[in-house]
C-alpha cells in the first residue's frame, strides 16, 4: 500500500499546483482510471526471512557509543 501512495505522491501530487480540492480529486481519479490500465505487480526485493530480520533489527534500540 505505502509503494503505490509513494507513486501517487510522485505521479500526480507533486508539484502540488492545484486551485481547489476539485481540481486534486479529479487528478486522482484519472490517474487511477489511467494506473489500473498499466500497472504491473511490484517486484519484491526481500524474502519473507529478509524482511522479518530487518524489521527486528529496526525493532532493536539503538547502540550508543561509550565516552571516551
Amino acid at each position: 500500500m505505502e509503494i503505490y501512495f509513494s507513486v501517487v505522491q510522485r505521479k500526480v501530487l507533486t508539484p502540488n499546483d492545484f486551485p481547489c480540492l476539485d481540481a486534486v480529486a479529479k487528478r486522482l481519479l484519472e490517474f487511477q482510471e489511467y494506473y489500473e490500465q498499466v500497472a504491473k505487480p511490484f517486484e519484491w526485493k526481500f524474502t519473507r526471512v529478509e524482511l522479518r530480520e530487518l524489521v527486528q533489527k529496526l525493532q532493536m534500540p539503538p547502540v550508543r557509543a561509550l565516552a571516551a
